[in-house]
């Protein structure tokens, strides 16, 4: 029998299982997918923890993970443009792509560019289509100067470069082992911390737009560097954004298959790197879940199932 991640209740990452699970089956408009790669994000912390029962609730026993990569094993009824064997990414929202197979509707993959690494197209969706919503939200425009706090993780490593590719300048905020990184990238880093207000005057004068993709202060640090409230958004820190009047547009401002397309696209002509950190078997799922609750990996955590 195939495997999968289950948690039965709420809890730290001891509450992770790998157990089997019957073989799904795709009904009407569905596709059954063997999993190559499966992301993993932090907001699936937060969820597993119980800390968005609000927002996402859990029912278990639940699965988990929304990015996905693999090959097509079986269609549903009405299902046309894919065939068995066929490589595909995508998505789903029924939190169980961290699975060895997992049902997608066909509306949510599409065909994986042949020199895309597993790893890689399993890992676009989730950190993908949100540093593509927060770059749209800011409204960049050639010559703007941008500040994007944690620069290097899952996310920020795709905001800076989408930034860049608007045509901004842009400082990265990051801790020393990721500076490299980034100049590379043709970003200016800053370290996060004390006097970091400071820093960014310095190397910046003024800032236009302001990317939070960590939370912590960092939308009323901001504000108070002058930027506009409409040039602010933040991945992560709602409660700010409500308190503060900022814009709070992520995953779900850009949630389709066709960003997700174009993200694969630019990542297969070479204009768009995204950072593995690591990769684990699906059995070490909770040594995954362990590194990403860190906070410091500088890029993707991703299952390979």
């Amino acid at each position: 029998m195939p495997k999968a991640v289950r948690f039965d209740q709420y809890g730290d990452i001891n509450v992770l299982n790998v157990v089997e699970v019957p073989q799904p089956e795709p009904g009407a408009g569905e596709v059954l997918v063997a999993v190559k790669a499966a992301g993993i994000n932090p907001g699936e912390a937060k969820v597993r923890e119980g800390a968005m029962h609000d927002r996402w609730p859990a029912t278990f026993p639940s699965g988990q993970g929304s990015d996905l990569a693999g090959v097509v094993a079986k269609l549903g009824p009405g299902v046309t443009g894919f065939a068995v064997g066929d490589e595909v990414l995508g998505f789903t929202n029924l939190r169980a792509s961290q699975a060895q197979f997992v049902i997608v509707q066909a509306d949510e993959l599409a065909p994986k560019p042949a020199n895309v690494p597993w790893e890689v197209a399993g890992s676009l969706f989730v950190a993908g289509t949100t540093a593509f919503a927060a770059v749209r939200a800011v409204e960049l425009k050639p010559g703007d100067t941008v500040a994007v706090s944690g620069a290097a993780g899952g996310v920020g490593s795709l905001v800076v470069q989408l930034a860049r590719r608007a045509g901004a300048e842009v400082i990265g905020i990051a801790g020393p082992a990721n500076h490299a990184w980034l100049a590379s990238q043709g970003v200016k880093p800053v370290e996060y911390g004390t006097g970091l207000a400071e820093r960014l005057r310095e190397t910046a004068g003024r800032i236009d737009a302001f990317i939070d993709t960590h939370g912590e202060g960092y939308v009323k640090l901001a504000l108070d560097l002058g930027v506009d409230r409409d040039r602010v958004n933040t991945i992560i820190d709602f409660a700010a954004a409500a308190e503060y009047g900022v814009k709070a547009e992520g995953n779900g401002a850009a949630a389709t298959i066709e960003v997700v397309a174009e993200l694969a696209d630019l990542v297969a002509r070479g204009e768009l790197e995204v950072p593995i950190a690591a990769t684990f078997p699906l059995d070490e799922v909770r040594a995954a879940f362990e590194l990403v609750e860190q906070g410091h990996a500088h890029g993707k955590v991703v299952l390979l199932p």
